[in-house]
């Protein structure tokens, strides 16, 4: 006789504490309404393939399965195949890092990587410090392993060394237990803004004073559209700071490969994290990625995904000049996905979604990037997928959605800055 499946309720009730925490993120919930047809969507990160050459790409499978089919669709090594880590050093380079194959833990995806080193080092109650705002992936992951997330305000140049100094103070004279730092100096996601070379030194210098971790998100550091960047701050530190870096941003995010460049005596419990939760990244997906590489022109390929996303960020930041508020303000990326807007106060831009969608357009609402329920005044808008006709079509009804709530209101001009 089949037992009858347990009521909801009694379900919950088993779950792990932890499990409370899991919870779908603001983005994820606007997926099915943004992915119609007729909505512009400036809501969602997704790379935009169009200027990936598909009959390489099959190319590059079609000879690595008839080369080497035996080896890449057999289990791998939990560290990853040693052919494309030392390939990710190569790459690496670029910006400064000089770093050993041995050093590099290839991930399914740079998530996987943060999941794990979390999973490593947080226990319930530690805390771990993050830009305001801060990528809503990883806020998921910190809040699924019961961490203390504390906010450390920004300004358009990136985290600011005396606010971190200032809250690291703050919470240890409170007894709190500060696990790492977690920051993406370039092109920060959702703020855009890239963080100078002299600041991501300063903030080095705190951390290792204070014997904190730096975790350095880098998946966007190639994509730049005016001038190069900084190097990585794992290039000025390799002792306390833990490099994660993907192929999701620079060639395709289906084959989900990112990895972890991290201090020794980290790789061998990042291994085995790995192999608890994979067993071994996909050998299919790295010796791809890996052939790719080695036979493509994948810096020539980077090169027009600069181009195809700077026509986008022009054709976003002009149609915000011509039809968004005086009283709004936004950043101005030099590379990346996302514009960061700030709306006058009262603007709640949670409770404007179900408008802007009416208008056919959608957008990422500022609490989303928050632990806290921050930035209800402020939005991401994502420029990278949409076509520069679909993005200005977007972002003036969406100019035109906020104009009406601003005169509904009675027309208040004033704004907040990022969080203080």
């Amino acid at each position: 006789m089949s037992k009858l499946v347990p009521h909801e309720e009694n379900l919950t009730a088993r779950y792990a504490e932890r499990a409370a925490r899991m919870v779908p993120s603001e983005i994820r919930s606007l997926f099915a309404v943004a992915s119609r047809p007729e909505i512009v969507s400036l809501a969602g990160g997704m790379p935009n393939l169009s200027a990936l050459p598909m009959e390489m790409m099959a190319d590059v499978v079609k000879k690595l399965i008839l080369d080497n089919g035996q080896e890449a669709l057999q289990y791998g090594s939990g560290q990853g195949h040693p052919r494309l880590r030392e390939q990710i050093c190569e790459m690496m380079a670029l910006e400064g890092i000089r770093a050993k194959s041995d050093d590099v833990v290839i991930t399914t995806g740079s998530q996987a990587a943060l999941d794990l080193i979390t999973r490593i080092f947080i226990d319930p109650g530690d805390v771990i410090l993050v830009e305001a705002p801060s990528y809503v992936g990883a806020l998921g992951v910190f809040a699924q392993y019961q961490s203390q997330v504390v906010h450390v305000a920004m300004d358009d140049k990136g985290l600011i060394p005396a606010a971190l100094a200032e809250a690291i103070t703050k919470i240890r004279t409170a007894g709190g237990k500060i696990k790492f730092l977690y920051c993406i100096p370039n092109f920060q996601n959702p703020s855009g803004v890239t963080m100078p070379a002299a600041r991501r030194t300063e903030i080095l210098n705190i951390c290792r004073e204070s014997e904190i971790f730096v975790i350095e998100d880098n998946p966007y550091g190639l994509l730049n559209f005016d001038e190069s960047v900084p190097n990585a701050m794992r290039a000025e530190d390799h002792e306390n700071v833990i490099y994660l870096g993907s192929f999701s941003k620079t060639i395709v995010p289906g084959l989900r490969v990112g990895w972890a460049l991290v201090p020794q005596g980290i790789k061998e419990k990042l291994i085995i994290a790995n192999e608890s939760s994979v067993l071994c990244p996909s050998n299919f997906a790295q010796l791809t990625i890996s052939s790719y590489l080695a036979h493509e022109p994948w810096r020539d390929q980077i090169a027009s995904f600069c181009a195809l996303y700077k026509e986008r960020r022009d054709a976003m930041l002009e149609t915000l000049n011509a039809h968004f508020p005086a009283s709004a303000t936004w950043t101005k990326p030099k590379g990346g996905f996302y514009v960061w807007v700030t709306l006058p106060a009262e603007i709640d831009t949670k409770l404007l979604v179900p408008r802007a969608i009416a208008a056919k357009v959608a957008y990422v609402p500022g609490t989303a990037f928050y632990a806290d329920g921050f930035g209800s005044w402020q939005m991401r808008l994502s420029y990278c997928h949409p076509t520069p006709e679909r993005i200005r079509k977007g972002v003036e009804a969406l100019g035109n959605v906020i104009k009406e709530e601003i005169s509904r209101r009675g027309g208040g001009d004033s704004a907040k800055a990022l969080k203080n």
